[in-house]
């Protein structure tokens, strides 16, 4: 759930964050995403100034104020950051904003899960049976990729649930923070990929392959998924990582770990929609040094390019700059043209699972595109566009619920039993099974109820695109949210 609309977290301009610096004579350099400043967490008595040569740890979004020190992985938001400088002026060692106990003892015991996997789960080439390893190999598409790659990125299989299992190192001190498992699901001629993570989806902040980059790599290739990130690395030697959520998110509290790099090629898979993740990534992370290799029969993702012996290098190289300059000319375009028609399919946007109709009249979820659903009340429009909206978050579509006129705790109880296709109330003991399931979509519910001024809401949809990559909001209903005595406005 989004911050409540009765203590929204003030925002901040960038311009308000480097006065502030300036006065409180915090040195600081301007990165890509992110004010690099020396941490006000690491040794140094707290009446002394921070000194211009310790290193630069400690990371400012520009965007939200929030900050993040890599070296002690203290986190907060501005209003925090601003907290702690007034302790260490008043020579009290600043400390971490805590996090409530429950999550501490959540991520404890998760860490504590994950570290018994890991060490139950034993090396692919470690399996005694030859023949064992090859059906493994070929079940998750990764024939090609070699043995020291698996052994580098420190790749194991955990037997009893056939999974892969790709750990979660910290880059300070190389300790095992959180797992992913993904095992490979078969329906038909379909092969699906299933992933669990420890901690759960929202706190699981990985970037694989980040502790084997050197802190002098300059460029970087950012891809979706585990196993791109190591077909990238065995094809073209380059250093890749993979997002925790491929190319549904890129969390902002990651975006620190990239300021190293002068160039970050994106690659996050061989659809439209990854397409579009890329330029939206693209924008968080400064256009200026963001390419971006686009989608196409030539150009699968890094697995399939390493399987079918294309010329990884020479992909990377056709990458497109992110940055277009105001005017351009057809030729600029041509590429993404051709992609389109080629993907004319995907380019008609995300179709519906459970309504094959609406997909004839609508085409399919595109960004960009408004649509209204009118009828007089009670005719069953929450409770349909609950279900429209959750057949797309079951795809990855981020979805954003701005419910004015039933609260989200109605709404929450009618989507899960939606997307559990049973009456709960009927089945307390699977409560929790469907419970955990719901959570891990991409789903979030913004507190407002009634009528509200509109720039409030406008600003935490803004703030939730920028936070969650939403890529689908929900009013329900217009008139709640407006008032009726806004009516005479220009609606």
């Amino acid at each position: 759930v989004l911050p409540s609309p009765d203590a929204p977290a003030p925002s901040v301009s960038i311009t308000e964050i480097r006065q502030y610096l300036r006065a409180q004579d915090i040195p600081f350099h301007d990165g890509y995403s992110c004010l690099h400043t020396p941490s006000l967490f690491t040794g140094g008595r707290g009446d002394q100034p921070l000194s211009a040569n310790a290193p630069f740890t400690l990371f400012i979004d520009k965007t939200t104020g929030s900050f993040l020190c890599t070296a002690t992985l203290a986190e907060g938001t501005w209003q925090d950051f601003q907290a702690n400088v007034e302790m260490r002026q008043r020579g009290i060692t600043p400390i971490p904003p805590a996090s409530s106990e429950e999550t501490e003892e959540e991520l404890r015991q998760a860490r504590e899960d994950a570290r018994c996997i890991w060490e139950r789960a034993l090396p692919l080439w470690e399996l005694l049976d030859e023949k064992e390893t090859k059906e493994t190999k070929a079940l998750f598409g990764i024939s090609q990729v070699t043995d020291a790659t698996l052994k580098r990125f420190g790749v194991r299989y955990l037997r009893t649930a056939g999974s892969l299992v790709f750990p979660w190192f910290s880059p300070q001190d190389a300790t095992l923070k959180g797992l992913k498992l993904v095992r490979v699901e078969k329906k038909g001629g379909t092969i699906t990929y299933v992933e669990e993570t420890l901690p759960r989806f929202d706190s699981y902040r990985n970037l694989f392959g980040l502790p084997l980059i050197g802190r002098r790599d300059t460029e970087l290739v950012l891809t979706g998924w585990e196993l791109d990130a190591l077909a990238l690395h065995q094809a073209a030697g380059v250093a890749s990582v993979a997002l925790p959520r491929g190319a549904s998110c890129l969390p902002p509290t990651l975006l620190p770990y990239l300021e190293q790099f002068k160039r970050i090629t994106l690659w996050l898979g061989e659809d439209l929609r990854s397409w579009e993740a890329a330029k939206l990534f693209a924008r968080k992370l400064s256009l200026k040094r963001c390419s971006l290799v686009r989608p196409g029969n030539l150009q699968p993702r890094p697995l399939e390019a390493l399987n079918q012996g294309l010329n990884v290098t020479k992909i990377l190289r056709s990458a497109l700059l992110a940055s277009h300059k105001s005017i351009v000319s057809f030729r600029q375009l041509r590429e993404e043209v051709f992609g389109e028609l080629v993907n004319t399919e995907q380019v008609s946007g995300v179709k519906w699972a459970r309504f094959p109709e609406l997909n004839k009249l609508l085409k399919g979820h595109r960004r960009g595109e408004l649509t209204i659903f009118t009828g007089p009340t009670g005719s069953g429009k929450t409770t349909f566009i609950s279900e429209y909206a959750l057949d797309l978050c079951m795809q990855g579509v981020s979805t954003l619920w701005g419910s004015f006129e039933i609260n989200n705790v109605r709404l929450a109880k009618i989507m899960l039993t939606q997307f559990a296709g049973r009456r709960l109330e009927d089945q307390l003991e699977l409560y929790d099974e469907w419970a955990d399931r719901f959570e891990e979509l991409p789903l979030y519910f913004m507190t407002f109820h009634g009528q509200q001024n509109i720039k409030t809401v406008i600003d935490t949809m803004q703030h939730a695109v920028y936070m969650y990559d939403i890529t689908h909001v929900v009013v329900d209903n217009l008139q709640f949210m407006m008032g009726h005595e806004h009516l005479s406005m220009d609606r």
